[in-house]
């Protein structure tokens, strides 16, 4: 074969939860005890700054606590024998810890923040507090405004959603991997595959979600499990 085929992985939540870190909604409809609308939203960072950024300085810590786990690893692997593009709606950087090359982040990324001045003007954690973790009142940008997280929070747009949809219309394969396909506008990325685009979907309860597609399969396991099996089953041409 002359060219890579190329592999597009949609991540969500459940591939990080086996590393430890906690998904953004429980099954009380909390996040880390702490209602969405309070933490992740503008109307929070307004009402409640000190609230917000503690929040995620609190999941900056848990994050440098965690390892990526095998299906991380494995989806870097296959960068060995096919093109290989991440769109995640994670906002850790597990994936990128894990050895893959071409991660986009759709709802921002936990190790950055940005200006509220300029959403341009984004640093590394690291830039401002030496441990990697905290973000305080009072830590401002080059241009004098306070820094929040690099999050998109909701009621926010998508800045990467264009890019994410460019990369899945090039997609000979789509691997759909620890999201329940219900976060909206990622949700709606496999519309955009070309027709004869092979769909694996790793998810131990199958997506309530329709595919129009006849090249689907569903591998009803948890993330790190059903990412062994597909692994075999993409590289058994490639390895004796």
């Amino acid at each position: 074969m002359n060219q890579r085929q190329k592999i597009v992985v949609l991540s969500g939540a459940g591939v990080s939860a086996e590393s430890g870190v906690a998904t953004f909604r429980d099954h009380n409809g909390l996040w880390e005890n702490h209602r969405i609308e309070d933490v992740a939203t503008p109307e929070a960072w307004r009402k409640n700054p000190a609230l917000v950024l503690e929040f995620y300085n609190k999941r900056r810590k848990q994050l440098l606590e965690v390892q990526p786990n095998e299906a991380h690893l494995l989806i870097a692997e296959l960068e060995k024998y096919y093109d290989v593009y991440i769109i995640t709606q994670n906002v850790d950087d597990l994936h990128e810890r894990a050895g893959s090359t071409k991660v986009l982040h759709l709802h921002g990324e936990l190790k950055k923040v940005r200006s509220t001045l300029d959403e341009n003007l984004v640093y590394h954690i690291n830039e401002i507090d030496p441990k990697g973790w905290e973000l305080k009142l009072g830590d401002r940008c080059a241009k004098g405004s306070q820094l929040r997280p690099h999050i998109v929070w909701f009621g926010e747009l998508v800045p990467m959603m264009e890019e994410a949809i460019r990369i899945t219309q090039t997609a000979n394969i789509m691997i759909i991997i620890g999201t329940s396909l219900l976060v909206y506008p990622a949700a709606g990325l496999s519309y955009y595959l070309p027709k004869n685009a092979s769909i694996y979907v790793i998810d131990p309860q199958k997506p309530d979600f329709l595919f129009t597609s006849p090249f689907v399969k569903f591998i009803t396991q948890k993330a790190t499990t059903g990412m062994k099996e597909l692994f075999k089953e993409l590289t058994k041409d490639f390895i004796n």
